[in-house]
């Protein structure tokens, strides 16, 4: 098993490497269009995803019979992922054919994460509890794989979440091999930020966010498995993006809205679009990231028991955050929305 710094290390050189290639070729690679939907004037290059595996991948094979849920379990979901994202950005997938591969892949993946030897999660063993349990991980797996990819539309938004959450995963985990392959991916993630921050040259895409996200849930599922953190730190960790993405939903779903169709009503988007712009936002979403994440670390370390009164106080921070900029969304003239 790689040490943790060599695992970093050559996380990022491989990443290094690839990310170079594809600006290289930046020109045969699928773009984002600018449309009535995005927050681009100009086209983008949308695979950038594929430098940050290409980083992360070898170091996870080497890690991946002790990852959450073993070689069998992580890794036919997460390139079941991989494969119909990459599709999804050259040439369009069907949102059914997306959805059922998600689900599918949510569910072996929270099958085996949860038998793991050592497991301590109440309940969880075969039977009405572990199945339970099993549909709960599911759709934890399934949230955050599209809620990660619904948050990648803002220039360093997603690259500043990798490099901070799984950052933050890494530092706190007891067990060696989810420490090496979440630091491993945050090293892998730097050098894709330094050309996904504003003014952004290339994007994850879906080939790069969906299995990010989903990484984040099983990486966290899998802490809490192992007694490494409760429930609550893996969500405060990436509580930026849920917040967002889930409060967004649930407005869309009350104003009987189409919530599969693309939109561009996050609330990082509406930020940007009050004259926030790319940088603004950027500025704002990686300081809510790092604070998170600092805040979590720090309730871990010292004091476990203020950990959900600190969840619970940044959600009621997240809410103020967007009521005002709902509140400057309905004074803006609707010419310009």
């Amino acid at each position: 098993m790689p040490t943790t710094a060599l695992a970093c290390l050559l996380a990022a050189a491989l990443a290094t490497a690839a990310i170079a290639a594809l600006l290289r070729y930046a020109r045969h690679l699928p773009v984002a269009l600018p449309n009535d939907r995005s927050l681009h004037a100009h086209p983008i290059p949308r695979v950038g995803g594929l430098a940050l595996w290409a980083g992360f991948l070898p170091i996870a094979l080497w890690l991946a019979p002790a990852l959450p849920g073993g070689t069998v379990g992580w890794l036919p979901a997460w390139l079941a992922l991989l494969v119909v994202s990459l599709v999804d950005d050259v040439r369009g997938a069907k949102v059914t054919l997306r959805l059922a591969v998600h689900v599918a892949a949510a569910v072996w993946a929270a099958a085996w994460i949860l038998r793991m030897p050592g497991t301590i999660v109440p309940g969880v063993a075969p039977g009405t509890g572990y199945g339970v349990a099993v549909g709960l991980a599911a759709l934890a797996l399934v949230w955050a794989s599209n809620l990660y990819n619904f948050m990648d539309g803002s220039d360093g938004l997603a690259g500043a979440m990798t490099v901070i959450g799984f950052g933050a995963l890494g530092l706190a985990a007891t067990d060696t091999a989810l420490r090496a392959a979440a630091l491993a991916l945050a090293a892998a993630c730097v050098p894709f930020l330094a050309v996904n921050r504003p003014p952004a040259r290339i994007f994850l895409g879906d080939v790069g966010a969906v299995p990010a996200g989903f990484l984040a849930a099983a990486f966290g599922i899998g802490g809490i498995v192992q007694d490494a953190w409760p429930a609550w730190f893996p969500l405060l960790v990436f509580l930026p993006f849920a917040a967002d993405a889930t409060a967004t939903l649930l407005r869309r779903l009350l104003r009987g809205e189409r919530v599969w169709e693309a939109h561009r009503s996050h609330y990082y988007q509406r930020l940007h679009q009050l004259g926030a712009g790319h940088a603004g936002t950027f500025a704002v979403y990686a300081a809510a990231a790092l604070a998170c994440a600092l805040t979590a670390l720090a309730c871990l370390a010292f004091a476990p028991s203020a950990g959900v009164p600190a969840l619970v106080a940044w959600c009621v921070a997240f809410a103020l955050l967007f009521a005002a900029i709902d509140y400057h969304w309905r004074r803006k003239p609707s010419a310009t929305r």
